[in-house]
């Protein structure tokens, strides 16, 4: 059996590591041989990370890469396409993989819907507001990476799963690493293009860092300035980024309320959680189901609650210790890569005997 993942980026995005790539060797040991073709590769995603600008020509080179990979789509038993084939063109390329009877099952972890039907021009709301529907119609089976988007695609499709961002525990362990510092560290990881969501809580930081002494660790922010804040950021790697978790003392997801945000899988909360960290985040989408409030972490709305949350997690050591254990042992029950390669299994299977 031979499957395509057609990802949107390539291997320096979490989503495609973590929704595709790691999955290469329990699906080729269960008989699945998997090749894969990005659209916009790492040199796509790293100038948009440093310039944060976009690259016309990356982009034209991924679009006409994405065609000649689709003229060989009929040598593979199944696609997997992450999000959409062309980012802000009609769905015409799924429509035609389904006249040709060429089976795809269709992933995707952010609300990319809303890209269109919630764009401020109204020409592209008319043009490609209902593209995602005509995409998950198509599909064999829909994966999603939450409840929300599931809801979505369900109103389209009935072959809808949930599948979770998860991590390969064999990566994580619980040692602490406490690198140069021993102060109390609040620590985030993600993009420069979630970031911002840390400046939302600015002041509950500045609060809670004039009252305990300690730092605000950002692990692939990229430049950042928080006045008021003990800050420190550090560059993102694949080789580092389990390290650079093991010196945190808690995990933290702020988040706004928006539908863009109701769609995050929450995976930063997942990774902190499998190295043994308690969590403190925003009850927004996916993080209320992902943090049991009281157990494993904290939900904070208001900046009164963000203050309070840090604080009585920096006062009391044996509770983030309680906390990061009840974290650590969820991930191992439902959020992790032997859980979910089974699922991934049996739905490529499926779609591929649906040909």
């Amino acid at each position: 059996m031979r499957a395509l993942f057609l990802t949107k980026y390539g291997s320096q995005a979490a989503s495609t590591r973590h929704r595709f790539l790691q999955y290469v060797p329990m699906l080729e040991a269960a008989g699945i041989s998997v090749s894969t073709s990005a659209l916009l590769g790492d040199a796509y995603l790293a100038r948009k990370f440093e310039r944060g600008t976009s690259s016309f020509w990356l982009a034209a080179r991924g679009y006409a890469s994405r065609l000649q990979a689709l003229v060989g789509a009929a040598s593979y038993d199944v696609l997997v396409i992450h999000c959409e084939l062309f980012p802000y063109l009609p769905a015409f390329f799924e429509r035609l993989l389904r006249w040709r009877r060429i089976p795809y099952v269709l992933d995707f972890d952010d609300a990319i819907f809303h890209n269109y039907d919630q764009h401020g021009n109204a020409l592209v709301r008319y043009a490609l507001g209902h593209k995602m529907a005509a995409a998950i119609q198509g599909a064999t089976t829909v994966l999603a990476g939450n409840e929300y988007l599931a809801s979505y695609a369900r109103r389209y499709n009935s072959r809808v799963e949930v599948l979770p961002t998860v991590v390969d525990l064999d990566r994580y362990g619980l040692e602490r690493h406490a690198g140069e510092s021993t102060a109390f560290t609040v620590g985030w990881i993600g993009s420069p293009s979630t970031a911002p969501y840390v400046l939302d809580i600015q002041p509950a930081l500045e609060g809670f860092f004039a009252r305990s002494p300690g730092r605000l660790v950002l692990v692939g922010s990229g430049p950042v300035a928080m006045p008021g804040v003990p800050l420190e950021v550090h560059r993102w790697s694949e080789a580092s980024e389990v390290n650079d978790l093991r010196e945190f003392d808690v995990g933290i997801m702020p988040l706004p309320d928006t539908p863009w945000t109701r769609g995050k899988c929450g995976f930063k909360l997942i990774q902190y959680m499998a190295t043994g960290l308690p969590v403190v985040a925003s009850p927004v989408g996916v993080n209320s189901t992902l943090v049991d409030h009281g157990t494993n972490g904290l939900l904070a709305t208001t900046a009164d609650d963000w203050v309070n949350a840090l604080g009585e997690l920096a006062r009391d050591p044996a509770l983030r210790t309680e906390m990061g254990h009840a974290g650590r042992q969820k991930v191992e029950r439902q959020y992790n890569l032997r859980c979910a390669a089974p699922r991934l299994i049996r739905v490529l299977q499926h779609a591929a005997a649906d040909r």
